[in-house]
C-alpha cells in the first residue's frame, strides 16, 4: 500500500476523532445575536485551539477560538486590539513586555495583561526514522521544518540554533510550514524532521507516528543548558514514554508554558468572567484535554507570567483570598530578566486557602 493512499486512510480516522473532540467541547463557537468573545489560538489541530474552545465551552457566552499564525501573531494583535483575549509561549510573553528579541522594533508592550498559563509545552524534535536523527547536533545538513513566520515553534528553535551556535544555512533544506501541514511534509519525504513546541499528546505529532514511523528524538546537550541557564521561562521537560508508539523512550526536552493573556484595554468584567469560568469549573476544565490533568491553580496564576495579572483577572483572585488586596498590577517585568512581583503573593496564599477550586484528582 502507497504513503497517499495509507495517509487517505489514516486521516479519515484521524478527521472522525477531531469530529467527534469538536462534539464533545460543544457549539461555543455557534455565532448569537451578541458580538462574541473572541481568543486568538493557533492551529486549528494544535492544543492551543482545543484551549480555546474549552475556555468558550466554560465561559457560556457568545465566544470564538480563532486559529492563527501562532504566539507571535497573538501578541501583536492583542497589542493593536485585534482581539481581546490570545494565547501565547511563556518565552514570547516575556520578549513582548521587555520589547526584545522580535519585538524590538515596536518596543515594550506596555498594556500587555497576563490571566493564567495553562499546560506546559515541551520543544518537541520529531523525524523519520530513515533520517538517522538521534540528537540535536544531528539536525545539521539535514531539511527540517521551523514553522511559520508568527509561531511559538519557530521562535524557540532559532533561539535554540542561535545558542548552538548555528545558522539557517547550517540545514540543507528549511520549510516554514504552519503545524498542521508539516507532519504530511514528513511523511511525503520533503523534510527530515519537524519541531514543535506543544502540549503531549498532540494530533499532528501522532499523524507523522502512525503515517510514517516517524520518531521523537532528544534535545539535551550545551545550548539547552545555556538557553536554561539564561531564561527564567524555559525549564526542562519530559515526554511521557509510550505516549506516541509502543517503543517510544521517555524524551527529555526543554519547555515553556502556554499563557493566557488580554489587553490592559480588555474590558475587566469579561476577564473577571472568564477567569471565574475556569476556576469555578476547574474539574471540569481539566478534562477537556490530558495536557492539563496535571495543572493546578496556585501554579496557573504565577508560572510563566511576565506581565502584569490583569484587573479582571486580580479581582477574582482577591476575593478567593489567593492574592493580597494589596498587590499591584502595574509592575512591567525587570530589564534583568526576572518577572514582577506583582504575583509572589499567590502561592503561599492558596497554600493556605481552603475554600479555594479543588486541585484536580
Amino acid at each position: 500500500m502507497g504513503i497517499p493512499t495509507l495517509i487517505s486512510q489514516r486521516l479519515g480516522q484521524l478527521t472522525g476523532s477531531m469530529l467527534l473532540t469538536a462534539l464533545a467541547l460543544g457549539s461555543a463557537e455557534a455565532a448569537p445575536t451578541d458580538t462574541p468573545l473572541v481568543i486568538a489560538t493557533a492551529s486549528p489541530t494544535g492544543v492551543y485551539h482545543i484551549t480555546g474552545r474549552a475556555l468558550c465551552r466554560l465561559v457560556q457566552a457568545p465566544c470564538e477560538a480563532r486559529p492563527s499564525d501562532g504566539s507571535m501573531d497573538n501578541l501583536q494583535a492583542l497589542r493593536v486590539g485585534e482581539v481581546p483575549f490570545a494565547l501565547a509561549q511563556s518565552d514570547l510573553q516575556y520578549h513582548a513586555v521587555s520589547g526584545i528579541e522580535g519585538f524590538a522594533e515596536a518596543g515594550p508592550d506596555e498594556s500587555l495583561r497576563a490571566l493564567f498559563s495553562v499546560h506546559s509545552e515541551p520543544f518537541t524534535l520529531v523525524a523519520r526514522r530513515d533520517a538517522e536523527v538521534e540528537t540535536f547536533d544531528d539536525l545539521a545538513g539535514r531539511s527540517v521544518n521551523i514553522g511559520n513566520p508568527g509561531s511559538g515553534q519557530r521562535a524557540t528553535m532559532l533561539q535554540l540554533t542561535a545558542a548552538q551556535g548555528w545558522s539557517l544555512s547550517d540545514f540543507a533544506l528549511v520549510n516554514e510550514l504552519p503545524a498542521d501541514q508539516q507532519s504530511l511534509e514528513l511523511c511525503h519525504g520533503n523534510i527530515d524532521a519537524m519541531v514543535y513546541t506543544v502540549g503531549h499528546p498532540d494530533t499532528s505529532i501522532r499523524q507523522a507516528a502512525d503515517l510514517c514511523d516517524a520518531v521523537l528524538v532528544d534535545v539535551e546537550g550545551p545550548a539547552v543548558d545555556a538557553l536554561l541557564e539564561s531564561t527564567l521561562y524555559y525549564s526542562r521537560a519530559i515526554i511521557p514514554a509510550g505516549l506516541y508508539y509502543e517503543d517510544q523512550p521517555e524524551i527529555a526536552t526543554f519547555g515553556v508554558r502556554a499563557t493566557l493573556l488580554a489587553s490592559e484595554n480588555t474590558d475587566p468584567d469579561l476577564v473577571y468572567k472568564l477567569v471565574s469560568a475556569v476556576f469555578d469549573n476547574f474539574e471540569r476544565f481539566t478534562e477537556f484535554h490530558p495536557a492539563y490533568s496535571v495543572l493546578a491553580p496556585e501554579t496557573m496564576i504565577e508560572d510563566g507570567l511576565s506581565a502584569p495579572l490583569h484587573e479582571g483577572a486580580l479581582r477574582y483572585y482577591r476575593e478567593q483570598g489567593w492574592i493580597e488586596s494589596t498587590a499591584s498590577s502595574e509592575k512591567p517585568a525587570t530589564e534583568d530578566g526576572a518577572a514582577d512581583e506583582t504575583n509572589t503573593d499567590a502561592i503561599e496564599a492558596m497554600k493556605n486557602d481552603t475554600g479555594g477550586p479543588e486541585e484536580d484528582g
